[in-house]
């Protein structure tokens, strides 16, 4: 009589291979990302705010949001903001608060970026999926995004009320 050890669990291989093809896609990435001059933390804020609406955040919110500390978000703005990216707006609603707005460059750097990285997401990862296949892992992974990140959506809905736009 074979006995399951628990080392074998499909549970087990589910979440390795999650995090194997994480890795996968991130190193494959990369180099695309690069010869935009962006890194994976800076198209992940930039991609967030242009599809944020009003294409801004707030830097509480954008932190909550992505997979940076606070002050790791604070290091990745200022350096898109150097680069004309992004600017910091003063929140009317909390004076503590301050907004990330993308920036008319930083949509056009981004809009320039993401068109060369959808080549390598349809070559390494969406487009090896049937569309049934995509629909179904895309609704299984919000269902567990949502549970373990509902903070992921922080600040969209205060974001569509604000007024705040920069067109540097």
């Amino acid at each position: 009589m074979a006995t399951t050890r628990i080392i074998d669990d499909d549970r087990l291989t589910a979440v390795g291979l999650l995090v194997e093809v994480h890795r996968g896609l991130t190193n494959k990435f990369a180099a695309r990302l690069a010869e935009h001059g962006l890194s994976e933390n800076e198209l992940e804020i930039l991609l967030r705010l242009g599809r944020t609406p009003n294409c801004q955040l707030r830097m509480s919110d954008l932190a909550a949001q992505t997979s940076l500390t606070t002050s790791g978000v604070t290091r990745v703005v200022d350096r898109l903001e150097r680069a004309g990216l992004v600017a910091r707006a003063s929140c009317d609603t909390d004076r503590r608060g301050t907004w990330a707005v993308l920036t008319d460059a930083g949509l056009e750097r981004v809009t320039a970026a993401v068109a060369d990285h959808m080549e390598d997401v349809d070559r390494w990862y969406t487009g090896l999926l049937t569309p049934e296949q995509l629909t179904a892992l895309t609704d299984a992974l919000r269902i567990v995004r949502d549970t373990v990140r509902p903070e992921a959506v922080a600040g969209v809905a205060e974001a569509a009320r604000a007024r705040t736009h920069v067109g540097v």
